[in-house]
């Protein structure tokens, strides 16, 4: 067989635009439509739980009620973090909690989890399947303690009645969540949990494919959605709509950003030319819930970008614009929004590992060559 790679040279230096890089059944984008294992994102974000979600996008299929309840305990038990991990929290609170982002700390987290985790080295199914339980239920957890620690407040542990969503909000406030936001929560977290093969949802199957371990793998996961063009998204939007103001100075905004061609960030997708269908799901949560708590002016500056980029430039908002001010409107800080997202995305990471591992072959693109050719090395004093 040769050797010579076959080279797109229309997705040459832009990441691998339209290169199908694997088969996968566990979510599919077509056109306007998201599905996960066949079910439309619509579907499941009305109906579903993130729980279930997690279940089918693990499983190929729905649960039955006895396999849910099940599967729901199993989380649930997981969630609650040994005091070992606590310590290792506690102490990178302590070393830099204010300069440090929320993205380090998980990273770094989830990398300690591998040392307590019994089947660390076990790479069968089996054993994956366990591990992808035990970090899908600790994530959040994390997520929350972390900004419980840095404002000097100690840890909650999850109440194991409840749902994972409303154990979130429970442990990162300290208080009952109403069932509207535990709701909200939970549709959110079903939007995020995966998308075909994405940046991080690709590292972490690049990563698996060499046999390293499903922990190595979710820790490459954090590190990519970190990045302001993946995860990162939600948050810069959020502190946009705080520099930009009012809905005054919104039209100067846009105006400004369209005749200097900015990058008006949580607008336009790679892959969606016709709307991104989360996005019109949270756009509708975001309108409701922003006059709620009486901050109408986050959804009315955002609708004013989202339809102005839409008539001006046929562009659409992606997951990341609305998702911003839903969480801000929740209290939910900022810089902690990156965070849920991997709180969710973890149910996304842990299909495509064990999707890949099930027919796996290692990842070794090849590269087209543009360099110089022909050099003939000289001894250092003659150059």
């Amino acid at each position: 067989m040769s050797s010579t790679p076959i080279i797109y040279k229309d997705a040459i230096d832009k990441g691998l635009e339209g290169i199908v890089a694997c088969t996968t059944r566990i979510s599919s984008i077509q056109d306007a439509t998201l599905t996960y294992r066949g079910y439309t994102i619509e579907d499941l974000a009305e109906n579903s739980t993130f729980e279930e979600t997690s279940f089918l996008l693990w499983n190929d299929r729905l649960p039955t009620g006895p396999e849910l309840e099940v599967f729901r305990k199993e989380l649930l038990a997981a969630s609650v973090l040994e005091p070992q991990v606590k310590d290792v929290m506690k102490a990178l609170t302590k070393i830099d909690s204010q300069k440090t982002h929320p993205m380090d700390y998980l990273r770094t987290v989830v990398s300690a989890l591998s040392f307590a985790d019994p089947d660390v080295a076990d790479m069968s199914e089996a054993a994956n399947r366990r591990k992808a339980v035990r970090l899908t239920g600790k994530i959040s957890s994390i997520v929350a303690g972390y900004h419980r620690l840095r404002s000097g407040q100690d840890l909650i542990d999850p109440v194991q009645s409840k749902s994972l969503a409303w154990n979130f909000l429970h442990m990162l406030f300290g208080k009952e969540p109403s069932a509207d936001h535990v709701r909200i929560m939970d549709t959110a977290l079903i939007l995020h949990a995966d998308h075909e093969i994405n940046c991080s949802a690709f590292s972490a199957r690049v990563t698996s494919s060499s046999l390293s371990d499903l922990h190595s793998a979710i820790v490459s996961a954090i590190g990519t959605l970190k990045g302001p063009l993946h995860g990162g998204a939600n948050e810069a939007v959020i502190k946009m709509l705080q520099e930009i103001g009012t809905i005054d100075k919104a039209r100067g905004f846009i105006e400004q950003a369209l005749n200097g061609k900015q990058k008006v960030m949580g607008i336009g997708h790679r892959v969606y030319k016709n709307g991104d269908p989360r996005a019109r799901i949270l756009r509708k949560i975001s309108e409701r819930i922003t006059k709620e708590t009486g901050k109408p002016e986050l959804f009315e500056m955002s609708a004013l970008i989202d339809d102005t980029m839409l008539d001006k430039k046929g562009l659409m908002p992606n997951v990341d614009f609305y998702s911003a001010t839903v969480y801000y409107s929740m209290g939910i800080p900022t810089d902690i929004f990156t965070p849920i997202f991997a709180a969710s995305r973890i149910a996304g990471w842990c299909a495509h590992v064990i999707e890949q591992l099930s027919n796996n072959r290692i990842y070794r693109p090849r590269g087209e060559y543009a360099g110089k050719t022909g050099l003939v090395w000289k001894p250092v004093t003659t150059r």
